[in-house]
């Protein structure tokens, strides 16, 4: 019992992934791996948040909004938990986990690594490395289907605001 109320939590443990809680806007650019050529482009509005639910567990919960040029948009949502030191997601989409990237001397960096279960045999890593000041972020995604990677993410955001309980903005983003 002791050790549980000594366990950290997510904010302790993973101070990089508690600085993006929330509100982030930007570009995702997919690449074909093989030559080079864009596959898809959209923009992004991104909530993190985190929280503690009534039973004590500490949670992150991404909401993550993609809005085409040609008007299509797409809403999809990530609850996740804290255990050991990670961040864990298993919802219809995804499983895998978040964590600090180790080491890291300049506190800069997570790793990700999930995988699609919509699509067997595909898995990817991601890197995201936040600025000093954590007002913009660039995250690389390395898709790998069995075993070979396929395609990469390149994503660019810019920190909007840490207030995400009042955001209420569902439009696609201006800049």
């Amino acid at each position: 019992m002791i050790e549980e109320l000594n366990k950290a939590g997510v904010r302790e443990a993973m101070p990089i992934l508690a600085s993006n809680e929330g509100v982030w806007e930007g570009w995702y650019r997919y690449y074909d791996a093989t030559t080079g050529k864009l596959v898809d482009e959209h923009r992004s509005r991104l909530i993190c948040r985190l929280f503690t639910d009534e039973g004590g567990v500490d949670r992150y919960h991404q909401t993550n909004y993609y809005f085409w040029e040609d008007g299509r948009s797409e809403t999809r949502d990530f609850p996740a938990w804290y255990e050991n030191g990670r961040v864990w997601w298993d919802n219809d989409l995804i499983k895998g986990w978040a964590a600090h990237m180790q080491p890291d001397d300049h506190g800069r960096s997570t790793c990700l690594n999930w995988i699609r279960k919509d699509e067997p045999g595909i898995y990817l890593y991601e890197m995201i490395q936040n600025n000093d000041a954590r007002t913009h972020r660039a995250r690389t995604w390395q898709w790998f289907r069995d075993g070979l990677c396929y395609q990469r993410t390149l994503i660019d955001e810019k920190f909007i605001t840490p207030d995400w309980r009042n955001w209420t903005d569902h439009s696609a983003p201006k800049d």
